[in-house]
């Protein structure tokens, strides 16, 4: 008999050797029919997988996250196996889940696939999966599964092979399908219902420009075909609010080939908008007790190697800038934390002028892959809202809560309101990924525990996503459409203060380290506007949006007047413009609807008379006929209602 130990803690015997399936069939019928996946000791198992010793089994549905991934990744299986029998002589690579869906890198050879072909593909795939084909995995041999892919001429996966140890290789067989596979799969084909091909692109074999390019097909699956139109309901959403759209349609920002990928170049609303997003940033830090600096955009190499990042990213960031004096070199800033370090280290400190914190919206540069750069969200050069505390140890743990608060404050004001938190700890299987001590890492881990604790946020603790130098605390936000973002980061960190031999005087009269912790709420700007372009639609928040009112005269002759009701506004601090184009006013509403202006003020005979505005909401709500003062009122209301002064609890 064996030992198994359920989620909920409770224990239970099963005779050696009985499968993840079983054990659910005994818990209910119910989950035995619901159940695709499981994990067994922490490891990915199959649901008929035997179990040989004691250990913590977890069963998934499709409504857990790793219930998906099994569910994606042997769906990627089936799509496989169409493509194999629809085109001939194709070589396939792999084939993952990803965070929606999934993918097969494949080698089409002469043949040619384009979006004509996903309906094809996608009925020859549904076709398999009705088969209820059971997803069997087997040990093999190293030689005989090198053997199998040199009669099968792929090259492809012979590399992978060749990396592997004997006794590590397994295959996955379904029907008359073979794939070379670590495991993870749903019982049968049969779960699969509605599979929905969605794009194809290009992708280097290994991430390698240097190698051959494949071609990536996406895809995505479901249980159901109703979630499979939810889904694509939700995918024509996100293409109208895709932040590269709006912020053109918007006129926020632009790029251009000739400036550089990856550049971001922001137009006079956008920056506009930036410079409010700051102010809104900077008034609550001031509050807070942080204090602004200023560093350049370039630093010698040595700062950076002093501080690990050059050994950690140097090989994949943009290289070094060599001056006319020799040897001399400096590196385009790829954080900010080296530099505020070397301003602390300006002039000694007492403990009794601690805790420091410095604030910066300092512009850093890295050189991503032109493959992975995204509008907005993944760029070369990028602003973040950084600060950084050095503190005593003692403070440690009110600091971390104070920007807990001010985060949840940020976060607040801008209407993301479901989020849950990360704890980002290191992977103890790879130590040689971070620098520092052990005992180093468990008090800066715990510290952030605590802090989540003391707060009761809703934090899950994941191994291997701390940074080199610290563990973190990470927002994890959802917006509109459902989805996830990471937005906003905490981080303790002890190692840099004792790379760059940051000291203090302690009441003791003796020199002591201090803790630093980084902490950026927006995250970056450009990445925090183009989530707020989405989640939003374009319809910012009144007190951050580019124009609040456009007054629209009916006819020439009311232009006078409406120039009069604007310098009332701008007195007011109350951003509009006028629409003096020769239109009709039916044209200019349906315009300044097209650009999310959130009042149109229109102005005519009647209310040049009264000394009134008719006022009309985005979205057509008519509010009659009003004072200047009484829209004024108005607009500050719902100003206040959303922005809340950030209160000064704690500092």
């Amino acid at each position: 008999m064996i030992n198994i130990t359920l989620p909920d803690g409770s224990i239970k015997q099963y005779a050696r050797g009985t499968t993840p399936m079983a054990v659910a069939r005994d818990i209910s019928e119910g989950l035995a029919r619901n159940v695709i996946s499981a994990t067994f000791n922490g490891k990915t198992v199959e649901t008929v997988t035997p179990l040989a010793e004691d250990g913590k089994l977890v069963l998934y549905t499709w409504q857990n996250p790793e219930g998906k991934k099994a569910f994606w990744h042997s769906s990627s299986h089936v799509v496989a196996q169409a493509l194999e029998e629809l085109y001939p002589g194709i070589k396939l690579t792999i084939g993952p889940a990803i965070e929606n869906g999934f993918y097969y890198d494949v080698d089409f050879g002469e043949h040619h696939i384009s979006d004509k072909d996903f309906p094809a593909i996608e009925k020859k795939a549904l076709e398999i999966a009705r088969g209820k084909h059971e997803f069997k995995m087997r040990e093999v041999s190293k030689a005989r599964a090198l053997e199998f892919y040199q009669e099968a001429g792929n090259e492809y996966k012979l590399e992978l092979i060749e990396n592997l140890e004997d006794g590590e290789i397994t295959f996955c067989d379904h029907d008359t399908f073979t794939d070379l596979c670590r495991g993870g799969h749903i019982p049968n084909t049969g779960f699969i219902k509605a599979i929905k091909i969605l794009s194809v692109a290009g992708a280097y074999w290994r991430g390698d420009e240097n190698k051959p390019q494949l071609t990536r097909v996406y895809g995505i699956s479901f249980p159901k075909q109703k979630d499979l139109t939810a889904h694509l309901e939700l995918l024509e959403e996100a293409k109208k609010r895709d932040h590269r759209k709006l912020g053109k349609e918007l006129e926020l920002f632009t790029f251009s080939q000739k400036v550089g990928q990856g550049l971001p170049l922001w137009l006079p609303k956008g920056a506009a908008l930036r410079e409010r997003l700051e102010q809104f940033l900077k008034k609550a830090q001031k509050k807070a007790g942080y204090e602004m600096v200023v560093s350049p955009h370039i630093g010698q190499k040595e700062l950076y190697v002093t501080s690990g990042h050059y050994a950690k990213y140097g090989a994949d960031s943009f290289q070094p800038i060599h001056t006319p004096k020799e040897d001399e070199e400096f590196l385009l800033k790829p954080m900010n934390c080296p530099h505020h370090c070397e301003i602390y280290n300006a002039r000694p400190f007492s403990y009794r002028e601690l805790p420091k914190r410095y604030a910066e919206f300092g512009t850093v540069y890295r050189y991503e892959q032109s493959g992975e750069l995204h509008g907005l969200t993944r760029v070369r050069g990028f602003t973040q809202d950084d600060a950084h505390i050095f503190c005593t140890p003692g403070q440690l743990d009110q600091e971390f809560m104070d920007v807990i608060d001010l985060s949840l404050y940020v976060l607040g004001s801008l209407g993301f309101e479901d989020f849950s938190t990360q704890v980002s700890v290191r992977d103890p299987e790879q130590p040689e990924k971070y620098i520092g001590s052990p005992d180093i890492w468990e008090k800066a881990e715990q510290a952030i525990i605590n802090a989540a604790e003391a707060k009761k946020l809703n934090y899950t603790v994941v191994e291997g996503e701390a940074a080199f130098y610290g563990p973190k605390l990470d927002f994890m936000v959802k917006d509109a459409l459902g989805r996830q973002w990471q937005l906003g980061t905490i981080q303790v960190d002890y190692n840099l203060p004792e790379r760059f031999e940051l000291t203090y005087k302690g009441n003791d009269n003796e020199l002591h380290r201090p803790v630093m912790i980084h902490r950026a709420p927006f995250g970056s700007m450009e990445r925090f506007v183009a989530l707020l372009l989405e989640h939003t639609g374009g319809n910012f928040p009144l007190w951050l949006i580019p124009d609040q009112a456009i007054l629209l005269p009916v006819s020439e002759k009311h232009e006078k007047y409406a120039e009069k009701v604007l310098n009332s506004l701008e007195n007011h601090e109350i951003r509009a413009l006028i629409d003096q184009r020769n239109e009709t006013v039916g044209k200019k509403i349906r315009e300044a609807e097209m650009q999310k202006i959130p009042f149109m003020l229109i102005v005519g005979e009647e209310e040049e008379q009264q000394g009134t505005i008719s006022v009309r909401r985005h979205g057509g709500e008519d509010l009659g006929k009003l004072s200047v003062q009484q829209f004024v009122d108005l607009v500050e209301k719902e100003i206040s209602s959303t922005l809340k002064s950030f209160k000064e609890e704690k500092v």
